[in-house]
Order: C-alpha cells, then sequence, then structure tokens
C-alpha cells in the first residue's frame, strides 16, 4: 500500500533529515512548515500555521497522509506559555487530519527535558534523574510541554485509532538554518570566531560535562529510527530514546573540534563560562566574516543557538541514554560521534554558511 507521510516543521534539523530518509525509501513526502524547504525538491510544500486551526484544514483539505511525523515546536517565555502553544499545536494538526481519517501513525519527536526537566527547572537539584536515562523512568513532577504535546497524541490515538511512537533525542546534530536548538552549528560558528579574531576555543560548560560521560543523536540517526519506527509493528505505542550508539567525553571531544578548526582548544577553566555571554556582540562581526568570505547566512541568530547550547554543556551531570527498548525490538544502526560532527562542518562548507 503506498504511504504519504506528513513531515510537520519540514525545515527544521529534524523534519529536513527525516524526509530525506523517508524520501530514500521510496515515501510521498508532504512537508508542513511556514516557508518551503529549499533543498528537497521530491516533496510537495504546504505552508500553513500551526495556530490557525481554521487555515490548517483548509492548508490540508487536499492532503490525506497515512504517516504523520511531528519534529516542530514553538519557543515561549514560560513553560505554562509553552505548554498552551505547543500542546495547541499538535491538537490543531490532528483535529484537522481527524476529518479524512486516513492516519494510521503519528510519531513525535521531543526530546530529554522528559526526564531532566522544562527549561525554567533544567537539570537543577532535587529533580535529577539516574542516568543512564530509561524510557521507563516516570514524569517528573513539573509542568512540561513535552508531557503536554504527548497527552494531545495519546488522545487523538485513542478518538482516531491510530498507532503511536515518541522519539527523545539528545542534542541533535545536523544542518538546518533558523533552529533554536543547534549546538553543532553554534561550535561551528563559535569556532570560525575564533579563529577570526584569535580567541581560544573556550569550553563554555560544566566540570561535569567536561569530566563525564556523554551521548548526542546524529539527525541522520533520529530520521533512521523514525522511519523503522513506522514500519515495525513492535514498535508501534512505545517511546524510544534515540543517540548514536557510542558514548565520549568532551574533555577528548573538544580538542579534536579545534583541531578540525584550527585553533586552539580551552577546556574547563574551573567555573562555566556561557557562550551566550561570549557570543553577545559578536553579531556585527559574523555579518563582517559573511561578507567577506561571500556565505549565505549573515545573521548570526540565524545559525547559532547560544542560549541552548549553554544549557546542553552547563549540566552539572555526565547525561548517558540507554537505546535498549528499540535494539531488543531491531533497531541496530550506530553513527560515530566525532564524525557526526566532521560531516556537519564539511557540509556547512559545501553550503557556504561557514568559511
Amino acid at each position: 500500500m503506498q504511504r504519504t507521510a506528513l513531515v510537520v516543521g519540514i525545515t527544521g534539523i529534524g523534519g529536513n533529515h527525516v524526509a530525506r530518509e523517508l524520501l530514500a525509501n521510496g515515501w510521498n513526502v508532504v512537508g508542513l512548515s511556514r516557508r518551503a524547504p529549499k533543498d528537497l525538491p521530491g516533496v510537495r510544500h504546504v505552508a500553513a500555521d500551526l495556530m490557525d486551526p481554521a487555515g490548517l484544514k483548509s492548508a490540508l483539505a487536499d492532503t490525506a497522509p497515512t504517516h504523520v511525523f511531528i519534529t516542530t515546536w514553538m519557543r515561549q517565555d514560560t513553560e505554562q506559555e509553552n505548554i498552551r502553544v505547543n500542546a495547541a499545536l499538535v491538537r490543531n494538526l490532528l483535529d484537522a487530519l481527524s476529518l479524512k481519517k486516513s492516519v494510521r501513525h503519528v510519531a513525535l519527536v521531543t526530546g530529554l527535558k522528559h526526564y531532566l526537566g522544562p527549561f525554567e527547572a533544567y537539570a537543577s537539584s532535587g529533580t535529577l534523574p539516574d542516568t543512564p536515562l530509561r524510557e521507563s523512568q516516570p514524569r517528573l513532577p513539573l509542568d512540561n510541554f513535552y508531557y503536554a504535546q504527548e497527552d494531545e497524541v495519546y488522545a487523538a490515538a485513542e478518538r482516531d485509532r491510530f498507532t503511536w511512537s515518541v522519539h527523545r533525542p539528545h542534542t541533535i546534530i545536523g544542518l538546518a538554518v533558523g533552529n533554536a536548538m543547534n549546538l553543532g552549528t553554534t561550535l561551528a560558528v563559535y569556532a570560525t570566531i575564533c579563529k577570526e579574531t584569535g580567541r581560544p576555543f573556550q569550553f563554555p560548560g560544566s566540570e561535569a560535562q567536561w569530566k563525564g560521560l556523554s551521548d548526542v543523536t546524529d539527525a541522520r540517526m533520529l530520521a533512521k529510527q523514525l522511519v523503522w519506527a513506522a514500519d515495525t509493528d513492535a514498535a508501534k505505542n512505545e517511546a524510544f530514546n534515540i543517540v548514536n550508539g557510542d558514548v565520549f567525553r568532551w574533555s577528548w571531544l573538544w580538542p579534536k573540534l579545534a583541531s578540525w578548526f584550527g585553533v586552539e582548544a580551552a577546556g574547563y577553566s574551573g567555573q562555566i563560562q556561557p557562550l551566550e555571554a561570549a557570543m553577545a556582540q559578536d553579531a556585527p562581526l559574523w555579518r563582517e566574516i559573511a561578507t567577506r568570505h561571500g556565505l549565505v547566512e549573515p545573521d548570526l541568530d540565524r545559525l547559532a543557538s547560544a542560549w541552548h547550547t549553554d544549557l546542553d554543556l552547563g549540566r552539572p551531570l555526565e547525561v548517558m541514554t540507554d537505546m535498549a527498548n528499540s535494539r531488543r525490538l531491531g533497531f541496530a544502526a550506530y553513527q560515530a560521534t566525532d564524525a557526526s560532527f566532521f560531516d556537519l562542518f564539511e557540509r556547512l562548507r559545501a553550503e557556504r554558511l561557514i568559511p
């Protein structure tokens, strides 16, 4: 039976890569976002605002997907607003699609804030979980927009009789412009600025992150797991962590990243040195670098999300995620983490996003 995927947030890190994986596996792909993707010629694009229920129903009137991949969210000033807005965008989408009764499976991408808490209480004392993080761990006693999004999916699945899967990546490494959570590109921009100015490539995070074990998620790994779950009966109605499959210490990886850019690596200095503060005045400098090197994106804020990189690297505990739930069901993909970064840097250079 021909399958049609609706990828929601197709211009983001997760959405772009799952669309590529779906196309490679012969799916029909429809992408929903406000702007059309520039690099996915095999995708039919639908422009819509997820917070406009009437407009969304109109935009999707001619679309009857069998599978839905929700890879987007909207950042708000407070967690209560995050809950209101991000629950509504899932609800509005699934209500609009309910009219045709075509959906057989919905995949929702969230993340490790499921275990570590929302932005306002992220990895704070009193709520720190045991690691490795496991899907069987209960929800925290905190308001969290990820929980609200899950609950919207569960309610719609009960109403419309489709299956679901939830995917929890950790620090997604992949190419996207304008993404709010983008550590790999942020570090590439920071290293470029360091090279241009002679600054040391200073590790901005905590001692626990510098010395402890960690893992990350290549966007290609996330895409593979999303498509695998859609194709695997045993994976239905399950939540899955998704990381590369290896572990590393930033004390090992940081000098490797510095070497790729030809800059001086500076490790943990004895205190957290937030990247957001270090890059606060760099927007004019980046515009100058972009002009001089003929780069296609002169807006620093479209490439770097220093605030979120600080969240990732400033955590007071080592963070590893257990993948036993998908491994026992047959998901066997693996990706070396240093290669994830180097592949991203090569793509950024090829796309003229860094010099």
